[in-house]
């Protein structure tokens, strides 16, 4: 990857993480009222053209950190998913920006360059069941269930794992599962699973999810040192069992939260 697009790349999740962060009481008040002016000047467009200017934005800023074609499958699952029905009432104002916004209790729902970019990297096909963990407010697991056969996500925090089942469920999305519990054990009763995809930074590879990952099986995440050293990290299975990684670009999530150990 060019240096030039790296560096394109971490400034722009930089900007969007510090967006992320900022007090979100202005962001709210603003955002009520700019979501009732667009509901009612459009109300039965459920805001279609705003998802599809954010799918193209999303694309291009990819494109810039070096991912070279899209899957269109991966373009049309993002302009179908509505964005808006994942976030805050109200924050609904950004849905459709390309920044990641607080969704409560020290998460985010991430910005959907980064979106698209990890579900691209995860290579998923219809016949996968795939392991989600850090469910959040439920949108990725959104987009991989119209991508693949099944999608199990595991949130740590019950409230944000209520809260996603109920929202996908409404939303129609029978082939997903949701259920809170300490993502870094995966979800052994499920496996083995053809794709992993990681929404949280950690400093190694939770061996039980590479345990869990089928022979021939991608997992992506975050992966370095601390918050200032992650980078978006393939992992690969071979069919022998070997496995190898390649880093993709730096990048900024939020920490892996586990539960803490017994007694």
């Amino acid at each position: 990857m060019r240096a030039a697009a790296v560096k394109r790349f971490v400034l722009v999740a930089a900007l969007f993480a510090a967006l992320a962060a900022a007090p979100a009481q202005q962001r709210a008040q603003e955002g009520a009222q700019d979501y009732a002016q667009e509901r009612a000047a459009a109300p039965a467009q459920d805001r279609a053209e705003e998802r599809a200017a954010m799918v193209r934005a999303a694309a291009s800023l990819a494109a810039a950190a070096g991912v070279r074609r899209v899957d269109p499958e991966l373009l049309a699952a993002m302009r179908a998913v509505p964005r808006h029905r994942f976030v805050p009432d109200g924050l609904r104002a950004f849905a459709y920006r390309d920044q990641a916004l607080p969704i409560g209790h020290g998460a985010t729902i991430s910005q959907p360059a980064m979106v698209l970019m990890m579900t691209q990297l995860l290579e998923p096909r219809p016949d996968h069941i795939v392991l989600e963990v850090g469910t959040g407010s439920g949108y990725q697991a959104a987009i991989l269930a119209r991508l693949t056969r099944r999608v199990h996500s595991v949130e740590i925090v019950p409230e944000l794992a209520a809260g996603a089942a109920a929202r996908l469920a409404g939303l129609g999305y029978a082939n997903v599962a949701v259920r809170a519990g300490d993502g870094y054990a995966g979800w052994p009763e499920a496996a083995p699973f053809d794709r992993i995809l990681v929404t949280a930074g950690t400093d190694h590879v939770p061996p039980p999810l590479l345990d869990q990952l089928r022979p021939g099986g991608i997992l992506v995440l975050p992966l370095g040192r601390d918050a200032d050293s992650l980078q978006l990290t393939v992992v690969r299975k071979s069919r022998s069992g070997r496995i190898s990684r390649r880093r993709v670009a730096p990048v900024r999530f939020v920490p892996l939260v586990r539960d803490p150990p017994a007694g």
